[in-house]
């Protein structure tokens, strides 16, 4: 998968630098594979969810967030936001009012 972009997670852990190693793991990983739905993320990825439209993954145990939108015929993985557990908790809130 191509995955845009790597500068979103750099951001994050400049800001978090404890999460520089599982989120660059988390690149790797995701960027070897070509996931064809979002079952294949979950054999991958067993802790990923769907929270329509996108795709959530946990990263450090489940320390950290990573939200992406995937494009699985383009082969494309768009980070769209990288949280903390706590900070995800309020953006959780929010997308059950519809304001993400």
């Amino acid at each position: 998968m191509h995955i845009i972009s790597l500068k979103i997670l750099r951001e994050f852990w400049q800001k978090h630098p404890a999460a520089e190693s599982a989120l660059r793991q988390w690149h790797s990983m995701v960027e070897q594979t070509d996931f064809r739905d979002f079952g294949q993320i979950r054999e991958f990825y067993n802790s990923a969810d769907y929270v329509p439209p996108f795709v959530v993954f946990d990263a450090a145990g489940n320390n950290y967030r990573v939200v992406v939108v995937v494009q699985y015929r383009a082969k494309r993985v768009y980070v769209r936001d990288v949280m903390t557990h706590r900070e995800y908790d309020d953006w959780c809130k929010r997308y059950r009012t519809g304001k993400v």
